[in-house]
């Protein structure tokens, strides 16, 4: 038979451990909205599926590469949602490199510069065309259309000195060749699933293919890659952690002595 004593004893231990279970919910509630490290990388795992979203979604909308679209309503919504998503590209990046930085190595680093370097030049050029090139479409409109046709390879009718040039090497070339190395080190880090390493790498290796057709079908080239970068902000976006919750100090012994 168990005594008044006893009973006593477990009852009690019964009281802390629900107040220790309390604890722990609401020290995992509060771990769930504490700005971490961790908590940070994982929202921008929502900036790299906005922007790759974004990149998919323009493509069939987007407006001739011409100055007489500088100054229509499509092209203004359609560059500046250009905008937001280079930025959002950048620190969606950021935070894919930043989650799998202890195992993606020196070919990790090495793609995250590489595709850092290319959004940050590809937001300098879709900057100036949302906010600069509408001022200057009256004043010198073969310069605008010169440097409109820039991404798409078109001969200018003017001087354009060094930007088609740096404009292929920083945004073309580093967007090719940075996806892939990437790509390849997110396979190897396999922190995130390796399907969308796979989809990015692949993407990638296949844009020179788009050169074969007209500018205009070449757009729906950046559809798989602007999947591949949602694709992998999701898998950060919802990426499981272990939680650990401090033991409040007593409660292992109490329970011990409970079962006893």
């Amino acid at each position: 038979m168990i005594s008044n004593k006893q009973t006593t004893i477990i009852e009690g231990g019964k009281q802390m451990n629900s107040i220790n279970t309390n604890r722990q919910t609401a020290a995992l509630k509060a771990s769930k909205t504490k700005i971490t490290p961790s908590n940070f990388i994982r929202w921008t795992g929502l900036s790299a599926i906005v922007a790759g979203i974004i990149f998919a979604g323009i493509q069939p909308f987007h407006p001739a590469d011409v100055v007489e679209s500088v100054n229509t309503t499509q092209f203004a919504i359609i560059l500046a949602l250009k905008t937001l998503m280079c930025y959002l590209m950048l620190l969606g990046i950021a935070g894919i490199y930043a989650r799998q930085m202890s195992k993606a190595g020196w070919l990790g680093l090495v793609g995250f510069l590489m595709l850092g370097i290319c959004w940050a030049t590809q937001l300098a050029y879709v900057f100036a065309e949302a906010f600069i090139f509408p001022l200057f479409t009256t004043l010198a409109p073969k310069y605008v259309d010169g440097l409109l046709g820039v991404s798409s390879g078109r001969a200018s009718e003017v001087d354009l000195g060094a930007n088609p040039a740096l404009y292929g090497l920083l945004v073309g070339g580093l967007y090719m060749l940075g996806g892939l190395v990437f790509g390849i080190a997110t396979f190897r880090a396999n922190i995130l699933p390796r399907w969308t390493a796979v989809l990015l790498a692949g993407t990638a290796a296949l844009t020179p293919l788009a050169a074969l057709f007209p500018h205009n079908i070449q757009r729906f080239a950046a559809v798989p890659m602007g999947l591949s970068m949602a694709a992998l902000g999701y898998a950060l976006w919802t990426e499981r952690r272990s939680r650990t919750v401090e033991n409040v100090p007593g409660s292992t012994q109490l329970s011990q002595t409970a079962a006893e």
